[in-house]
């Protein structure tokens, strides 16, 4: 255990201790490390952090050197959402796909396989699975994040990620309570309402976290969403209502609490993140989540100051804060003595590596199989592209194109967008084959006349839907793959390509 800097005192070492910043580059800055040394027992890695497995492994290495119990976190849901394979792409379909399949021994052993990967690479800490229901089909951040829209299938699945993720070691944070399926609006950029009574809320939303808690998950996140049924005043990040007389007194969940990045426009915007820091640790929260866009030592310093001084003000009773550091602390505690896990984690060891790639093949949706003849030349490939959400992030590359120029050299790709998709697509494409990918074409009209403008000038186009399928299959071949890791994309070729 690291020796505490001398002159740091028990309220500004608890401060430093709730806190999990980021930062930038492939090594750590001298100023974390000296964090460390203080008494932060947490930090927050991105894809700018991130490689290679190698150099995670030796970041992470460089990190406990200077505190042997910190605890490293990840947003590293597979799927869309990856840090790992940022510029790649997943190994791992993402929760819409595994509930599609609807097997939750699948759904644990990728869990699992995803958990060992980042064991071995020093990392303790996930900030998954997603629990929220995507009961609103028009919901712009969680879609294919989610298992699905019905609530006993989420519920089942986000027990077995829990179980899976935390048997190689690495403590699952399930989020975003009390759930962020039933909203229109992205988080990262407003404040959302759910404006669902007492009883939808907890039939549906609160179910899969009862289920997360009963498999024992070591972390819940809270949501930025303001929900009035259960408090009209306050998002659920800064709700004594939610965290504490939900959460934890009638939920019974005793774990760590940690908040979704503060930087998020939902907080940022309305309360800044230094009140919304002080707000949250007094309304429950253990941790506080920081450092994907705000990433240097003087947005730590700016939370641990308004954190000691709201204690030495009264605003923060010190004894809240030091409950939050201490449940850090325990947490830190149970992944240095190995949280359970029992597997071989180091790096290669046992790959199951073909985990992914299976459950990404299982779950496919294809239609029109029937009549349809696998393509034996080069197509070309048009990525009808929208905007990709914040978490998701626009430098992950997704579609087919990579993996069907495997398998029909010669493939070429364009990315289109706006009202003249179409007609630019077609223009491209010229006397070749077709594939149109799409990612949730129901939310975005211009796409859905794209497609329309494409299958009346070429009927025999395929279409790949790579977000949540809802409108009707079109096309020669209808090809879902439920979300838009690079296995999904592989899998989808593997079809298209008759492989």
């Amino acid at each position: 255990m690291t020796t505490l800097a001398s002159g740091t005192d028990t309220i500004t070492r608890d401060a430093l201790t709730v806190l999990q910043p980021g930062f930038t580059g492939t090594t750590a800055p001298d100023w974390l490390l000296r964090r460390l040394g203080e008494g932060l027992a947490s930090v927050g890695l991105f894809g700018r952090n991130i490689d290679s497995p190698e150099q995670l492994a030796a970041l992470t290495a460089q990190l406990r050197a200077e505190r042997d119990d910190v605890l490293v976190a990840i947003d590293e849901e597979g799927g869309d959402v990856t840090r790992l394979e940022v510029r790649t792409g997943s190994s791992f379909p993402g929760n819409h796909a595994l509930g599609a399949v609807d097997d939750v021994s699948l759904t644990e052993e990728v869990a699992a396989e995803l958990g060992r990967r980042l064991a071995a690479c020093g990392v303790n800490l996930n900030w998954a699975p997603s629990a929220d229901v995507n009961s609103n089909p028009d919901n712009p951040v969680i879609g294919v994040r989610s298992f699905g829209a019905d609530t006993d299938l989420v519920a089942r699945h986000t027990a077995a990620y829990v179980t899976g993720l935390q048997s190689a070691g690495v403590a699952a944070c399930t989020k975003h309570f009390p759930g962020h399926g039933d909203t229109a609006v992205d988080s990262h950029h407003a404040l959302p309402r759910i404006d669902a009574g007492l009883s939808v809320l907890e039939s549906r939303e609160l179910a899969p976290f009862r289920a997360a808690i009963a498999a024992g998950t070591r972390a819940v996140m809270s949501a930025h969403i303001l929900v009035p049924a259960l408090d009209p005043d306050r998002p659920a990040t800064l709700s004594r209502r939610i965290l504490t007389g939900l959460l934890r007194e009638e939920l019974g969940y005793d774990g760590l609490i940690v908040t979704d990045g503060m930087e998020m426009q939902a907080i940022a915007a309305t309360y800044g993140i230094e009140r919304g820091s002080v707000l949250a640790i007094a309304a429950g929260a253990d941790a506080i989540c920081v450092g994907g866009g705000l990433a240097d030592d003087d947005t730590v310093r700016r939370l641990r100051d308004a954190l000691v001084s709201a204690v030495r003000t009264g605003e923060l009773p010190e004894e809240r804060l030091a409950d939050a550091a201490n449940r850090v602390r325990a947490l830190a505690r149970w992944t240095a003595a190995g949280g359970g896990a029992g597997a071989d984690t180091s790096v290669g060891a046992g790959d199951r590596a073909d985990v992914g790639l299976v459950a990404a093949r299982r779950a496919l949706t294809v239609t029109q199989a029937e009549t349809y003849a696998p393509l034996t030349e080069a197509p070309y490939v048009a990525a009808l592209t929208p905007v990709a959400n914040i978490a998701v992030g626009d430098e992950t590359p997704w579609g087919v194109a990579a993996e069907l120029a495997r398998l029909l050299p010669g493939t070429e790709t364009g990315s289109f967008t706006g009202e003249s998709a179409g007609a630019l697509a077609l223009a491209a494409a010229g006397t070749r084959r077709i594939v149109a990918v799409v990612r949730d074409e129901h939310r975005h009209p211009w796409m859905a006349a794209a497609l329309d403008t494409l299958l009346a000038a070429r009927p025999d186009t395929v279409v790949v839907e790579m977000g949540v399928p809802q409108s009707p299959p079109r096309g020669t071949l209808h090809i879902a793959t439920h979300g838009a890791a690079r296995v999904c994309g592989r899998a989808a070729a593997e079809v298209i390509a008759g492989e």
